[in-house]
């Protein structure tokens, strides 16, 4: 058989005869509708025979509509079990201690109205000898700011988590790139004497010795280029630039050219070598720096695109690729930004004239626009490069819409202030914005009307100086009809 659940410890009062025995029905109703935010009054049946609103706000979820209903038909249909364990199976709470459960109202066009209750019995004695009235209290807590906090959460948590698994895609890209590299490559923790990391070709290069735990890369080189490599990497750590230097191995059969980088990981700063043979030097090739540039552009989260002068696409990444939901660089190479760039057609121009003018653009927001109909809010930095054989333009795109927001404006909140009306601006034509703020201040005042007198339709139109039939008009077209109280006469 299961084990009975230990009731709820509870801390009575001690003299209660004494200091509550001359408290009225009135001064009674009063403490219990201020212990919580609902509280109902439930007969043996469990129907709803009075309620207390402990605050304004609740007015305005339709709690005044349960009266007389049983209690689990107000609910939603997974609540219903919950209150039907609050009452017990004969319309009682249970004798277990006091329990609180989460319990959902329904609400027209709402989100549900979430509570958390507690049922405690009461029995009064009658006029009878042996009567009495069987009555519970059900004490209820608003849950709504609970419940848009953990909503709230759940929102971060996966946005946390598409961010892991992005981390891990170019993880997985980085791992795959350096170990098919045809080139040397190692990667040394803080000196040279310390390696933490090579690939297959790097091992090939100093045979399986490289492979022991207690290696390092001053064994393998001849005196000479072990200093010449340390002198190399004291001025990177110094200057954060230096020039490529040749080495020799220990047996002197290769020559090799080192190139070197640095970067920081946990606090540490690590280098990053790459060997060449001197033959292979000579072709003509952006040095090391520059392609670790080019892997971080291509691999980077943000889209980054560079056009001609015209806003032709000259190159993009996989990130561009992904937003304008293209298979393949060429499907967007010589097509014009424009395209798949803009909220309206003056978007795309406002930002070259901006470019052509200053040079450089910072923060400007727009859409982009997806071959297959998807829209993201993004924000834009741009470049101009005047230098090198080729005038070009430079393009960073971010994606905002994974940003939390946590004081965005509801659809029924104007601007509040002049700078966040400008933001409309290039976004939508000015008569739009005209249109849309003439529109949202004129449902603001019907509606602070309407509650100014009550739902009184009659009195309402004559405090805004329409007339009933125009009243009348604008509560359909805004949407409002509905819920407004008959016209007093």
């Amino acid at each position: 058989m299961p084990q009975a659940q230990p009731s709820i410890a509870k801390k009575p009062f001690q003299m209660p005869g004494q200091l509550l025995a001359h408290l009225d029905a009135d001064a009674a109703a009063e403490l219990i509708s201020a212990a919580a935010d609902v509280v109902l009054i439930l007969d043996e049946q469990g129907v709803i025979r009075d309620l207390a609103l402990g605050t304004e706000d609740m007015l305005g979820q339709g709690c005044q509509d349960w009266l007389g209903k049983p209690w689990a038909e107000t609910v939603t249909v997974e609540s219903r079990p919950k209150v039907e364990a609050l009452l017990g199976s004969h319309g009682e709470p249970s004798s277990d201690g006091v329990r609180w459960r989460h319990v959902n109202h329904p609400v027209n066009d709402k989100a549900d109205l979430a509570m958390s209750y507690s049922v405690v019995p009461v029995r009064s004695h009658g006029h009878g000898k042996n009567e009495t009235a069987a009555h519970s209290v059900a004490f209820g807590r608003d849950l709504r700011s609970q419940v848009a906090l953990q909503q709230r959460l759940v929102t971060a948590q996966l946005s946390m988590e598409r961010d892991y698994w992005r981390l891990r895609q170019v993880e997985t890209r980085y791992r795959l790139l350096f170990q098919m590299a045809s080139e040397p490559v190692l990667i040394l923790e803080g000196s040279i004497d310390k390696l933490e990391e090579a690939n297959p070709a790097a091992y090939e290069l100093f045979g399986e010795r490289s492979r022991n735990p207690g290696w390092t890369l001053a064994s393998s080189l001849d005196t000479h280029s072990h200093a010449a490599l340390r002198d190399m990497l004291d001025r990177l750590r110094s200057s954060g630039r230096a020039e490529p230097c040749a080495v020799r191995l220990v047996d002197g059969t290769q020559d090799l050219m080192v190139s070197a980088s640095q970067f920081r990981q946990e606090n540490s700063l690590h280098f990053l070598l790459r060997f060449t043979r001197p033959q292979d030097s000579l072709a003509p090739t952006v040095s090391m720096a520059k392609q670790q540039l080019l892997q971080v552009m291509e691999s980077a989260p943000d889209a980054l695109v560079v056009t001609d002068l015209e806003g032709r696409i000259l190159s993009a990444n996989r990130a561009f690729l992904d937003l304008g939901q293209l298979g393949s660089e060429d499907q967007a190479r010589g097509e014009v930004l424009d395209k798949w760039l803009g909220r309206t057609g003056v978007d795309f121009r406002v930002l070259l004239s901006n470019l052509r003018q200053h040079g450089t653009v910072r923060l400007f927001a727009t859409q982009m626009r997806g071959e297959y109909g998807s829209t993201s809010e993004v924000e834009i930095s741009a470049v101009a490069v005047n230098s090198g054989p080729q005038r070009c333009l430079g393009f960073t795109i971010r994606d905002m819409g994974r940003r939390l927001t946590s004081d965005a404006r509801t659809n029924k909140e104007l601007p509040r202030s002049a700078s966040q009306m400008t933001e409309l601006v290039g976004r939508l034509p000015l008569k739009d914005i005209v249109r849309e703020t003439t529109d949202l201040i004129e449902q603001l005042c019907i509606e602070a009307a309407l509650e100014l007198t009550g739902d009184n339709r009659a009195s309402a139109a004559e405090m805004l100086g329409l007339s009933r039939q125009s009243l009348y008009i604008k509560l359909r077209r805004f949407g409002i009809l509905e819920g407004v109280g008959e016209d007093t006469h």
